[in-house]
């Protein structure tokens, strides 16, 4: 599609950047919007503009400006200085996911020793971004990832920097930190394993983090080219095939509509054989879990009892959703969940879950009223729900 210039642009954009580089103002949309009134009021010229503008030059030959007028001497007053909004991320170029044009471009590829390459799929098995690509992704993903050392103390990324890079830690333990009201406060941390610097990626949007090492540790990096072209890409094939699903979730209601396809993109996909185990009680509390399809059981054995089967108390169904009372409470698993049937579950890591589905927190809460009931009607007893979660 060609774009025509209007007549004019030009010179008044070459105009108002010479105006700013002599004036060097503080509040540079303030004088913008001084300047150009100014011009607007000024008495047209013979050309039917406003005041003649000034050029500027951009080969080796000096800048050519009017004659220094009576205009001229007058001192441009800057308005008062405001607070400027973040300037665009260097990093936030077009991308449309959903276009479907051959990819052309050569993959980035660092090479890797065996061994190298046994500890990159060891790191990255557990990655829920990367449940879903296929084989050949899978492939070049690996192929792009570098190794990178980390010390204590070490910034990995900080919050409201530009994204550049996805982070898969192989070994160490870093902290999480969030600026609130002014104070960097400790939201999580990791600990030898788990991912970070996806949503920056994905939104094009500011370091929403501090992410700083506190030992010494060994990361995985993916550049941002890399990460949109497979990850991305793949994400908005996934959305168009949860969207319908997610929004008929009515514990997903309370959140916007942009939030809730950010769900979307941190889920993963887990299927389970009738019979098989999802998760088990007492272990410790790393996932959240939403049926798509099947059905599962949830049982509990009674602690004076833990030889004993367990007694089922619960199941669910297509958009019912378990795992999380124990992440809410951050205590182990106080119930098992099988498979009752064939399982297609969604997935959501602690991390995302916390970061995520804070504003469904609340009603969360309000359903360990609902399973305290039932066990008191199986055991006699809420069996502690009150202090423990499932």
């Amino acid at each position: 599609m060609s774009v025509k210039i209007p007549a004019g642009l030009t010179d008044l954009l070459q105009s108002f950047t010479v105006e700013v580089l002599r004036k060097q103002p503080d509040d540079l949309v303030g004088f913008a919007v001084q300047y150009f009134r100014q011009l607007q009021a000024s008495p047209p010229d013979g050309s039917g503009a406003g005041r003649a503008p000034r050029t500027v030059n951009f080969a080796d030959e000096p800048m050519q400006t009017d004659s220094e007028d009576e205009e001229d001497d007058e001192e441009f007053e800057a308005p008062v200085k405001i607070r400027l909004t973040r300037r665009p991320s260097v990093c936030a170029e077009p991308f449309n996911p959903d276009e479907e044009e051959e990819d052309t471009e050569s993959w980035v590829i660092h090479p890797k020793t065996d061994e190298q390459r046994r500890r990159l799929q060891d790191a990255c098995k557990d990655i829920l971004l990367f449940k879903n690509l296929d084989q050949e992704q899978m492939f070049q993903l690996l192929d792009a990832m570098f190794e990178r050392f980390v010390e204590v103390g070490e910034h990995v990324i900080d919050q409201g920097d530009d994204g550049d890079n996805f982070y898969v830690i192989e070994r160490g333990k870093y902290d999480i930190f969030v600026n609130i009201d002014g104070i960097q406060k400790c939201v999580g941390a990791y600990d030898d394993h788990g991912s970070f610097g996806e949503l920056a990626l994905m939104y094009n949007t500011p370091r929403a983090a501090t992410i700083i090492a506190t030992s010494s540790g060994a990361l995985w990096v993916m550049d941002r080219a890399t990460f949109r072209r497979i990850i991305v890409k793949n994400n908005a094939k996934k959305r168009r095939l949860y969207e319908e699903f997610v929004q008929s979730l009515p514990l997903l209601k309370s959140l916007e509509l942009g939030e809730r396809m950010k769900v979307v993109d941190v889920f993963g996909t887990k299927m389970y054989n009738d019979g098989e185990r999802i998760i088990a009680q007492g272990d410790k509390a790393d996932s959240f879990y939403i049926v798509e399809s099947g059905e599962v059981r949830i049982t509990m054995k009674h602690k004076a009892k833990p030889e004993a089967d367990g007694v089922e108390i619960a199941r669910c169904s297509r958009g019912q959703y378990f795992g999380e009372l124990a992440l809410v409470a951050n205590q182990p698993r106080a119930a098992s969940a099988f498979a009752a049937g064939s399982v297609k579950c969604l997935v959501m890591d602690v991390q995302a879950f916390e970061r995520l589905l804070g504003p469904c927190m609340d009603i969360m809460k309000r359903n360990i009223a609902n399973y305290e009931e039932q066990l008191v009607s199986l055991f006699g007893t809420n069996m502690g729900l009150a202090d423990r979660s499932v």
